[in-house]
């Protein structure tokens, strides 16, 4: 099939899928054979928080004047010009439409119309523009497994700082964004697919307050979470437990989790033939460990994804949990939660085994810190690419970032300096808008982090067949876990083979 016609089937089958003509396992498969990995349409179907730092965003929102001059001075000749970008609610992109984009539009005269939009819906959007090569969007949000299908499609950020000088931001420097995300995220083979945007990842999360008051440390193993877990389970369930997990059966959240689980014991998805090896001994080592945690784990916990895990916390239901950083700010708002103050943020588990990248298939890189990821890209079908430039330069530079950072939007910055930051440095406290977990997530993202494989049929393994099987186990389907982790290898082995 010519790309061009696999692109417009494509589109024609995410169209249905949006408008509620075909259900989400066909829809997995038919992506799954066209190439696209849409495993991450899992997490545009939850919550992920955002909390506006009013006080923030009243009192102390002040972009760069040396930028809004560069903007002023280089947006001249496309002053009245609309830009469209269509994107997942992320941190990022809420915080832009909703307090920072007024400034880009003054500066430059250039509107800017951002629909925020669910994943599913961006990827709707995407195809049906890249099918008709139209134009209607300037910028794609391209999520990390969405980076080998369109990479052809999108301008690589290179090549317009080498062939635009006359539009180049001064001191944008793309060199200063952290060199795992670019190579994790952001490039397909010999291309940048746009620029680090987005970088939830998973970080330990825990009640100190309940820690010390049980004698208890940071758990810094997988043994000491679960020990500690059940500990607190024992002395303070049923009103609190030990540890929430993202548990729901036949959601990507449980693969998620799980996958996190496996990494940290010493396993893989795959080995370096491409065959399935979650079943292997360290793979079951893992799911025993992951059961035996559920045990202690509030009831319910397998109807959750991240946005239960997250408020079981937020409520006080359970005193820790392996996830997504972005919820440590939402964890800190007094208006939000029943635990500001009460949370700290550590790295992740130690592994107790941690299976090397040349080890694995299909570009798998084993880590406790399990991220998901997007980029921004211009796209090359827009008609106004060179204000798009202007635009995502702007939304990707470190003075925005820092901005963003420090409206409470939670997710870490994806450039090294905006870590540095004296506004950002400044939000380490107690409150809306702390930033005083992201020392921790720039030390997972530099350590830790761990990347899903990189496959056509990723998009049907990870969001239906791993997490209906599991959960199929921990409702007690299977005898034992090596015959569920058999049966997924069985299933994978049949996806594969088509």
């Amino acid at each position: 099939m010519k790309d061009s016609d696999r692109k417009s089937y494509l589109a024609s089958v995410t169209d249905r899928f949006v408008r509620g003509q075909m259900d989400r396992r066909a829809f997995l498969r038919a992506t799954s054979k066209l190439g696209l990995g849409a495993a991450a349409l899992g997490m545009g179907m939850g919550s992920r928080p955002f909390m506006l730092n009013k006080a923030v965003a009243q009192e102390e929102l002040q972009p760069s004047a040396e930028v809004m001059a560069w903007l002023k001075d280089v947006g001249k000749p496309f002053a009245g010009t609309t830009l469209k970008f269509a994107t997942e609610s992320t941190p990022p992109s809420n915080a832009i439409n909703s307090q920072l984009k007024k400034y880009f539009e003054e500066a430059t005269g250039i509107k800017v119309e951002i629909e925020v939009l669910p994943l599913e819906q961006v990827l709707q959007k995407m195809t049906l523009d890249v099918a008709s090569s139209l134009g209607t969007y300037d910028l794609y949000y391209i999520d990390q497994s969405w980076a080998a299908s369109f990479s052809q499609d999108v301008f690589d950020p290179r090549e317009q700082i080498k062939a635009k000088a006359d539009l180049a931001m001064p001191n944008y420097n793309i060199d200063d964004f952290l060199p795992a995300l670019v190579d994790g995220i952001s490039k397909y083979q010999d291309r940048w697919v746009g620029v680090p945007y987005d970088i939830p990842i998973f970080i330990m999360i825990y009640r100190k307050d309940i820690y010390e008051k049980l004698g208890l440390k940071a758990p810094a193993t997988f043994e000491e979470l679960y020990t500690n877990s059940a500990a607190i389970t024992k002395e303070m369930g049923p009103n609190t437990f030990g540890y929430a997990g993202q548990m729901k059966s036949g959601h990507y959240a449980l693969e998620c989790e799980w996958t996190s689980m496996l990494w940290g014991h010493g396993g893989s998805i795959f080995n370096a033939d491409k065959a399935f090896t979650g079943n292997d001994e360290r793979g079951i080592a893992a799911l025993d460990y992951y059961t035996k945690l559920k045990d202690i784990m509030p009831p319910g916990v397998n109807q959750w994804t991240w946005d239960g895990q997250g408020q079981a916390v937020a409520q006080g239901v359970a005193a820790s949990m392996l996830s997504w950083g972005e919820f440590f700010p939402f964890f800190d708002d007094p208006t939000q939660t029943k635990v500001s103050g009460l949370c700290e943020a550590v790295i992740p588990p130690q592994p107790i085994a941690l299976r090397k990248p040349e080890e694995c298939g299909y570009g798998e890189i084993p880590g406790v810190g399990h991220q998901g990821g997007s980029s921004l890209a211009v796209s090359r079908y827009s008609k106004n690419p060179d204000a798009a430039w202007l635009f995502m330069q702007w939304a990707t530079c470190a003075d925005t970032q820092a901005l963003v950072t420090t409206l409470g939007g939670g997710t870490g910055p994806t450039r090294a300096s905006v870590y540095d930051d004296p506004r950002v440095k400044s939000h380490a406290r107690v409150g809306a808008g702390t930033t005083r977990h992201l020392p921790v997530v720039r030390e997972t993202i530099a350590k830790y982090m761990g990347s899903e494989p990189d496959l056509p049929e990723w998009a049907q393994i990870s969001s239906d067949t791993i997490p209906v099987a599991l959960g199929k186990y921990f409702s007690g389907s299977y005898g034992s876990s090596k015959e569920a982790l058999d049966d997924i290898g069985t299933q994978i082995t049949a996806v594969l083979k088509g």
